[in-house]
């Protein structure tokens, strides 16, 4: 039970099961949150705001289940409806201070919410609400934890990421279509290959994303599964036998998503595999965003001594000393958070593992980092799409002069007259700085009008064998 008693100057005095806490006088949180706040000085940056809300929301959907199951007053169910409202409008923010780096289940960060909820209600009502008895009822910390990753995640995904990444499919759409006709020297291995053009490199950028897509959507069937209702151990221990359904359903209400009970209380309190596979898929996402900011930073190489085959839009000045000078800045954005999202993967991945029986407790940085890959994931996408790929233009007549006298051009004629003499050919065409075609009809007899044909590098990117 807690109580507090009138403040000192500036303090006041908080009770809670362990003695007296000095919390300071305008704070709504309570013993609890305090004494997290002196235990873990570790990092100075708290849980992030989507995380807090949607433990806030399930303190909402909660107190709904308990009334109807009237378990719970009206008053006092209303009450902290209220509450929780206040605090979904983003009010209050700076009253949720722990840090990350807290105890494991995350309990530091439910009793906050609880704490600041009943304040809220106590200071505006004649009501005597309790953090435990009323706003924590039929929960526990080692089930709402879990289900506020699953909630805040699948959240972020509806609103964020999955439309981040549909405008920044559209915008490559655009210029697929845009540039499907523009040939361009191929690379493979770093080196000149046969053409391609633009359109289909740009639809292997595409192709990669709808794939991240794809799985993305196909891990928030299991992230809509809660474990509310599984209480301390899993077994449900003082919760309703209906709460687990009737939370998950009022859940599904507040949010316009669908939430269940997830089908394995034991299995989903002590590994948080779905929040694993997500972090996953997030990586994913991450290095098809690091392959194509790389693949334009190249092309935008130089542009004299590089590839110079594109230029991408000019944002800011790229020296402090080199006047003139312009860089691939979005790009290197992008890789820099492709890369943090990779390393927050990793981070996620070791705190999976500690699953001790019945209990993960890594929790708090597990919900750290998925909200912070998935924030990365689809600012990165915006940029990438409005600033790098909507703007590019292309360097077709430099594309023209390189790819004219790239000797791989000869591939197309293995099937006329063997590798090793198109390789001769190739060599010479490279050593003496000559055309392909050139040479080729010298070695070849072949007419120029039946080399044009063949070594044309439009005819080259649709494949198939010459004749």
């Amino acid at each position: 039970m807690y109580s507090s008693t009138e403040p000192l100057s500036g303090v006041r005095i908080e009770r809670d099961s362990l003695g007296e806490v000095t919390v300071p006088r305008d704070a709504l949180y309570g013993a609890q949150t305090q004494r997290a706040v002196e235990n873990f000085p570790v990092s100075g940056q708290s849980l992030p705001h989507p995380f807090i809300e949607a433990i806030v929301r399930i303190k909402k959907a909660a107190a709904r289940t308990n009334q109807s199951l009237e378990l719970l007053a009206d008053d006092n169910a209303l009450a902290i409806i209220e509450a929780a409202d206040i605090l979904i409008e983003g009010k209050y923010a700076d009253q949720f201070p722990i840090d990350v780096f807290q105890t494991g289940s995350g309990t530091s960060s439910n009793m906050n919410v609880n704490e600041v909820i009943s304040n809220l209600v106590n200071r505006s009502s004649g009501l005597k609400i309790s953090p435990n008895d009323h706003v924590n009822m039929g929960q526990s910390s080692n089930d709402v934890i879990p289900s506020a990753i699953h909630v805040s995640s699948a959240l972020l995904i509806h609103n964020q990421l999955l439309p981040a990444l549909d405008h920044l499919l559209k915008v490559m759409e655009k210029r697929r279509i845009e540039l499907e006709n523009t040939v361009k020297t191929g690379r493979t291995h770093m080196m000149d290959a046969m053409p391609v053009t633009f359109g289909q490199e740009i639809s292997g950028w595409i192709a990669l994303l709808n794939n991240d897509r794809q799985r993305i959507r196909q891990t928030l069937e299991r992230l809509s599964q809660l474990t509310l209702g599984g209480t301390a151990v899993g077994t449900g221990t003082n919760t309703h036998e209906d709460f687990a359904k009737k939370v998950s359903k009022q859940l599904s209400q507040d949010t316009g998503l669908l939430f269940k009970p997830a089908n394995n209380f034991f299995a989903a309190q002590s590994l948080p595999a779905t929040a694993l596979e997500l972090s996953s898929d997030l990586r994913s996402v991450a290095v098809s965003l690091m392959k194509i900011a790389n693949d334009l930073r190249l092309m935008n190489s130089g542009p004299l001594a590089g590839l110079g085959e594109i230029e991408l839009p000019t944002l800011q000045p790229g020296s402090s000393i080199m006047p003139g000078k312009v860089n691939p800045v979005i790009c290197e954005s992008v890789t820099m958070a492709a890369a943090q999202i990779t390393g927050l993967d990793a981070a996620i991945a070791i705190a999976a593992q500690s699953g001790n029986f019945q209990l993960n407790v890594m929790l708090p940085l597990i919900a750290n980092n998925l909200i912070n890959s998935i924030t990365l994931a689809s600012n990165s996408s915006l940029i990438l799409a409005d600033k790098a790929i909507a703007n590019f233009t292309v360097r077709e007549a430099h594309i023209k002069e390189t790819l004219s006298r790239n000797p791989v051009l000869v591939t197309a004629l293995n099937p006329l007259i063997g590798y090793m003499k198109a390789a001769e050919i190739a060599k010479q065409a490279y050593r003496e700085k000559r055309p392909v075609i050139e040479v080729a009809k010298e070695k070849t007899g072949m007419s120029e009008e039946a080399l044009k044909k063949i070594l044309d590098p439009g005819r080259a990117t649709k494949g198939g064998v010459a004749k």
